[in-house]
């Protein structure tokens, strides 16, 4: 292991890197998708809740694993237990959270390529070279692998320049600027006709639909994703974290951010859909059900954007732009995670190790392409679906149940030495120990 680990620079610094690790594609595109599909207002509801009693006691113990030990996911998951036994499990656990968030990767790498070509296709036709804008526009496996491979590399410059002069750095400069560019373009949709109809549809709940069992699980299961619980991104990220910062209340700042992209996610996309409506773009089915719900931001978004003109050719640019950070920066956590555990195990000079895991990734991805009908969904569905949280029960249990609840207090009272006297820790122990666990149950079983 190198003699002078890497970390954060700053309190905000962390915030704005890990608040950009939770923020994704799933924010932007996942979570007002599901909001259409699932009764807009009930459906935020329900989400806000989820987030409360789910996703923020799951965020505190995940960075906790990371700050207990200052090390990498394999060896902070290592740490948690004092036999041979427990300990070999950890590190299996660890690997499998390693490979999991590498295959994740390799599949988000795509996606985001495709928003890297949709955001640059209205430059070139404005430019007037419709050749290469349609070529960005149609689903290929030339474009899809260019992009990709253009995506990941932007994604290895950042993190090989390490914690502080790469990922800090960039985070602190793309957070603001990704919720700079949700508040004008959120103002600009507001103004358009049919805009008010789907910001009533989206602030005003029907209550009776808050207790629909579908409901409560895609709220829980969006509020589980949102904050990339599960795949070790933000425990590596915690063993970065400073020993003097409160552990429960930088956690909430961070799943505070995370939320409130997603809200304002919804304040744009939803009123957007039925201003595309209203410019007679189809959203819906005759039965009520969300059309291109999985492809919602490649299809209904940009054939509102067409019949606007040139303004919609700016905002497109503006979305896509948008949708870009958003990936960037969660891509970014999801790099960074395999490259902090193999240059410490192996003691691999990270200048190194950042390309061998983007190698190792952009392959993965390649063969993905190549055979995209078959492997992508089967991709998506082991990782996100079965191993993420899988994964994250695991982490919990382990450090609730394997590590000693003295070490677990010591970690938890650095930087909030009453912790013990508050409502938190009177509660947060046995609830991450038991309630969490059966939820997370009840959604991977659904």
């Amino acid at each position: 292991m190198s003699a002078v680990r890497q970390g954060f620079s700053s309190r905000i610094g962390f915030i704005f890197a890990a608040a950009g690790s939770a923020v994704g594609v799933g924010n932007i595109w996942g979570f007002p998708t599901q909001a259409a599909q699932n009764g807009g207002g009930a459906f935020l509801l329900v989400y806000l809740v989820m987030v409360v009693i789910l996703a923020y006691p799951m965020l505190v113990a995940e960075l906790a694993i990371g700050r207990l030990t200052k090390r990498n996911p394999v060896a902070s998951l290592r740490a948690l237990g004092e036999s041979p036994r427990w300990q070999k499990m950890g590190a299996l656990v660890g690997v499998l959270g390693i490979v999991a968030l590498s295959l994740i990767l390799s599949f988000y790498a795509i996606i985001s390529g495709w928003l890297v070509a949709f955001m640059a296709a209205p430059i070139f036709s404005l430019l007037g070279m419709e050749s290469i804008a349609n070529w960005l526009m149609e689903f290929s496996t030339s474009r899809n692998l260019i992009m990709m491979l253009l995506f990941l590399v932007l994604t290895i410059k950042v993190v090989g320049r390490g914690v502080a002069n790469g990922i800090e750095r960039w985070s602190s400069r793309l957070m603001p600027l990704l919720f700079a560019l949700l508040l004008l373009m959120t103002a600009y949709i507001l103004t358009l006709p049919g805009a008010m109809v789907g910001l009533e549809m989206y602030l005003v709940p029907d209550f009776s639909q808050v207790m629909n069992p579908d409901l409560i699980v895609s709220a829980m299961g969006q509020a589980f994703f949102s904050l990339s619980i599960g795949v070790c991104a933000l425990m590596v990220y915690g063993s970065y974290l400073n020993s003097e910062d409160n552990l429960p209340r930088t956690a909430a700042v961070v799943a505070g951010l995370d939320t409130s992209v997603a809200f304002l996610a919804g304040l744009l996309i939803l009123p957007a859909m039925f201003v595309a409506q209203n410019n007679g773009v189809q959203i819906y089915t005759p039965e009520g059900s969300l059309l291109s719900s999985d492809t919602l931001v490649f299809t209904v978004l940009p054939a509102m954007f067409d019949v606007i003109g040139t303004a919609g050719s700016i905002l497109a640019i503006g979305f896509f732009a948008l949708m870009v950070i958003a990936a960037l920066t969660s891509a970014i956590s999801m790099l960074e995670a395999p490259v902090n555990t193999l240059t410490e195990e192996t003691e691999l000079p990270r200048s190194r190790a950042v390309w061998v895991v983007g190698g190792a990734v952009a392959i993965v991805a390649s063969i993905i392409v190549l055979n995209f009908n078959s492997l992508f969904g089967l991709v998506v569905t082991l990782t996100t679906v079965y191993a993420q949280p899988l994964l994250a029960l695991v982490f919990g249990l382990m450090l609730t149940w394997v590590l000693r609840r003295d070490r677990l207090l010591q970690t938890m009272k650095e930087g909030n030495p009453e912790l013990t006297e508050g409502v938190f820790w009177k509660i947060w122990p046995w609830y991450v120990k038991f309630v969490c666990p059966l939820m997370m149950l009840l959604v991977f079983f659904y």
